[in-house]
């Protein structure tokens, strides 16, 4: 990729710093149990909005099974190399955190550990149920690796019953190297996805960080290929650069542009919901959209679809 002038951040992507009690009592309550988020780890601008349930339910992202990746991704900021072991007590005390908190949505993801033979998928699957366990009701999302593409670990997560199976493409085809390790690859994205879809009584749910060099129809590409698989929700953020070792952002994308693309996804490809804006990250805003719009209301993924279908075929 060409490379470009470094750009003074636009207006739009000024946060606000993250504070308050609820905002305090989390992160010590995270601290007390030895838990990692990657709200922390990424430095997620929206780690205050989304701790303090401003807008909408409260939400919480836990980083699973460990602090540290066994891949070295060129646009994450998560710690590489130097791979520890499991820590048992982790899925307990992630489900008596989420209840101490009084999350009613949970959002587990975790590092890439293909150190590992089933790459954590039973670890990963065990917090599943554990929350469930202590209370039904709350919602689970997950954003699971690929786990090198093994139909095995993937059906673990979907036998675990999260209401929601995030992996997430991340970008373009021609761009998944240099953006990621080169172990990740988009058809075996692609692949985790569609079974996803084709097994799991769940939403199937991905993200594309925009402003690392795409062309418009890549994007529009990708949104075809993602509708193709069976992708229920695609969210869209700005990437932002984590440090000068990372890479380059290539273009700071205007709000607009991230309006476009909500509207091509909802009513062009017909996903169930897109959320797009250059602070928009995979799990922004998740609880708000599920609790209010979908599933406190009732509906089932099926339903949901079916509004979607409706929706793209009056849109035509």
């Amino acid at each position: 990729m060409a490379s470009r002038r470094r750009e003074r951040k636009p207006e739009w992507l000024r946060m606000r710093p993250p504070s308050g009690e609820r905002f305090a009592s989390i992160k010590r309550t995270l601290r007390e149990r030895d838990l990692n988020t990657v709200c922390e780890e990424a430095n997620c601008p929206n780690l205050g909005d989304c701790w303090s349930g401003r807008n909408g339910p409260g939400t919480a992202t836990f980083m699973l099974l460990g602090d540290r990746c066994s891949r070295g991704c060129n646009f994450c900021d998560v710690a590489t190399g130097g791979m520890e072991p499991l820590d048992p007590d982790e899925p307990a005390n992630v489900a008596a955190a989420v209840a101490e908190i009084g999350l009613e949505y949970v959002v587990l993801t975790s590092v890439d550990r293909d150190d590992l033979e089933d790459g954590g998928s039973a670890h990963f699957a065990e917090t599943i149920r554990e929350i469930k366990r202590r209370d039904p009701s709350i919602l689970v999302e997950t954003l699971i690796p690929d786990f090198q593409g093994d139909p095995d670990d993937v059906r673990r997560i979907v036998d675990a019953g999260p209401d929601v199976i995030a992996h997430n493409v991340e970008t373009v085809d021609r761009l998944q190297w240099p953006v990621r390790d080169r172990r990740a690859g988009y058809e075996q994205s692609l692949s985790v996805l569609e079974q996803v879809a084709a097994e799991a009584d769940a939403y199937a749910k991905t993200s594309l960080m925009l402003g690392v060099g795409e062309y418009d129809h890549e994007v529009y590409q990708t949104l075809s290929d993602l509708r193709e698989v069976g992708v229920d929700i695609v969210t869209f953020g700005q990437y932002l650069q984590p440090s000068r070792s990372h890479l380059e952002v290539f273009e700071y994308v205007h709000p607009d542009t991230f309006d476009v693309w909500k509207r091509v996804a909802e009513e062009e490809f017909g996903f169930v919901y897109c959320a797009s804006g250059p602070l928009v990250r995979s799990s922004f805003k998740a609880g708000e959209f599920f609790v209010e719009a979908v599933l406190r209301e009732g509906k089932s993924v099926e339903e949901a679809r079916a509004v979607a279908e409706r929706r793209e075929a009056t849109a035509e």
